[in-house]
This record gives C-alpha cells, sequence and structure tokens, in this order.
C-alpha cells in the first residue's frame, strides 16, 4: 500500500501554453519545503491523468494534486470514480492552478496559485459534491460545469475545426456557432416533475459558480450543497445572444426573462440523438441520459 500521507502531483506540462511544464517544479518545491511529501507524475497525452489517477487510488494512495487547468482537475476526478465512490476515505484533491481558465479555483480565490499552495500547507479543505453525466455509453464525473447548446456547440468547433488556430479559435468558434445559431429542444425532466421539451438556445448545469475563467454562470451554485444549479436560456436571436452573453461576467444574465436557474437533485434526459457537450472545459459527444450528483464525496483543498 501506498503512504496515504504522500502527495501525488499529477502534472500537465503543456497546460497553459506549456507554461505549466517551466513552472511546476518550483511549485512542488515550495510544498516540500514546507513538510510536505510530494511525487510528480506527467502527463504525454489526453486522458493519461484519468489513468495515473486510477491507478495511484488502487495502490492506496488518497491525496492527489491537479497541477494544470479545469481539464487536468476533469481528468483527474473521473480517474479517481467512480471507484471512490463509496470509499471510507475519502480523496482529497489539491490544486496548482498553471492552465488557462481555472474556474472551478474561482468559487473560493482570485490568487490562483499562492491561495493553493497556502491551502495544502496550512491543511485547509472543505466537502465538495461530484456531479455524475449518465449517457449512453458510460459515466462521466465533473465538479466545475455541464452545458448544451450553444455553449456546447462553440466549445467542440474548437476543439475540433480551431484548434490550431490558439486564441483566435475561440473567436472563430463563436462567429460560427452564432451564424448557425437555433433553440432548439432538450427534453429533460428535473426532480421527476413534468417533461420540460421548450426549446433552448443553451443549458448549463453547474456544481461551481465560474466556466471560462471569469464567466459567473450559475452565481448561486455551492459546491457542498448536494443539488445542480440548472440555468436555462429559452429561445434568443443574435443581437439579443449577443447583447446578453457578456451579462455572465457579472451574473447580470439572469435577469433576462429568457434566463431561468433553479437547483436539482436529479435531471432526465430523453434526447436519442449525440449532441455536444462541454464538461469542465472539455468538448464530448454523448447520447444524454440523467445527471445526478455524489454529495460531499470529494474533499478539495481551497
Amino acid at each position: 500500500m501506498a503512504d496515504q500521507d504522500a502527495w501525488l502531483a499529477i502534472v500537465n506540462p503543456a497546460a497553459g501554453g506549456g507554461r505549466c511544464g517551466k513552472q511546476f517544479p518550483a511549485a512542488c518545491e515550495r510544498l516540500r519545503q514546507g513538510g510536505m511529501t510530494v511525487d510528480v507524475a506527467q502527463t504525454h497525452g489526453p486522458g493519461e491523468a484519468s489513468a495515473i489517477a486510477r491507478a495511484a487510488w488502487h495502490e492506496g494512495r488518497r491525496r492527489f494534486i491537479a497541477v494544470g487547468g479545469d481539464g487536468t482537475g476533469f481528468e483527474i476526478v473521473n480517474g479517481l470514480f467512480p471507484a471512490a465512490t463509496d470509499s471510507a476515505v475519502k480523496p482529497r484533491l489539491g490544486f496548482l492552478p498553471m492552465g488557462t481558465g481555472n474556474s472551478f479555483l474561482r468559487d473560493f480565490t482570485e490568487q490562483g496559485a499562492e491561495h493553493s499552495i497556502g491551502a495544502l500547507l496550512e491543511g485547509r479543505w472543505r466537502e465538495c459534491d461530484v456531479a455524475r453525466l449518465h449517457h449512453r455509453a458510460g459515466i462521466m464525473h465533473w465538479i466545475n460545469i455541464l452545458s448544451i447548446g450553444f455553449v456546447a456547440d462553440v466549445n467542440g468547433l474548437r476543439a475540433r475545426r480551431f484548434r490550431s488556430w490558439g486564441e483566435f479559435g475561440y473567436v472563430a468558434a463563436v462567429v460560427t456557432a452564432v451564424a448557425g445559431l437555433r433553440s432548439r429542444p432538450f427534453p429533460l425532466r428535473c426532480d421527476g416533475g413534468e417533461t420540460d421539451g421548450g426549446k433552448m438556445v443553451f443549458a448549463s448545469f453547474n456544481n461551481s459558480r465560474f466556466t471560462g475563467g471569469k464567466m459567473m454562470m450559475a452565481p448561486h451554485a455551492d459546491t457542498a450543497d448536494g443539488l445542480v444549479d440548472f440555468i436555462r436560456v429559452g429561445p434568443l436571436g443574435r443581437l439579443s445572444l449577443l447583447a446578453t452573453f457578456p451579462k455572465i461576467f457579472s451574473g447580470k444574465h439572469l435577469l433576462n426573462p429568457a434566463v431561468r436557474e433553479s437547483k436539482h437533485k436529479t435531471i432526465e434526459f430523453d434526447v436519442s440523438d449525440e449532441i455536444d457537450v462541454m464538461i469542465d472545459g472539455e468538448a464530448e459527444r454523448v447520447i444524454p441520459r440523467a445527471i445526478d450528483v455524489l454529495p460531499a464525496a470529494l474533499e478539495v483543498c481551497v
């Protein structure tokens, strides 16, 4: 069995445009100088952080540090779960945010790595829910946000068509998605209620408040309330969408009559075809079946 007091830092050196690969050694050394035992495993491609976390969990490790961006944390969480779901000792996850977005941590601080290093050295942590997407091919877990519709379309376009464009890829994806904007139904039921078959521009299901770095998609989300914060955006024209979207940075998009917010334990989908899904910043295509929550399943160092 591995030393359960030791931390495994899983590093994506490509995060932040390669900045992470240059900065993580000094940050890990600060943790060691503060008395922590920190082992390091670097990734070399997509999915490897999940594989490393999964193997480490089965070896008996329980303390992890996501070194990179939101995608690194997403992969680690999906390596730990579902194996950690019923564990007597919950996994503990710290962060060294050296990626592009680092949205999850913004619920707790705007000081990034300095705050995270302090939380790790001082032993600060809190319980955190883990949300689950059940889809036709399996289950994915997340701690930040899942979106469908326009937001997911933009993310999917950027990942599939404009990845090589760098920061301009996002602009190109937005322009393309706005040009093809359409409202469409994603039939779903919340907490076993009546089916919502109305058209939507997009919908997001949030565990934490922020997405895309500083966009406050769900101002009232709480990472430890056992609920998913559902932001439903009904039909909007192109001009109305472009006028409303920037308000997400302040949370004032909720004032638009087309936007509704509600909190739920379960959400069931009646979707028959694959759709784009943005999940903690990652682009996936799945046939969604249901969303639910594992309350307080993870300990996060914040």
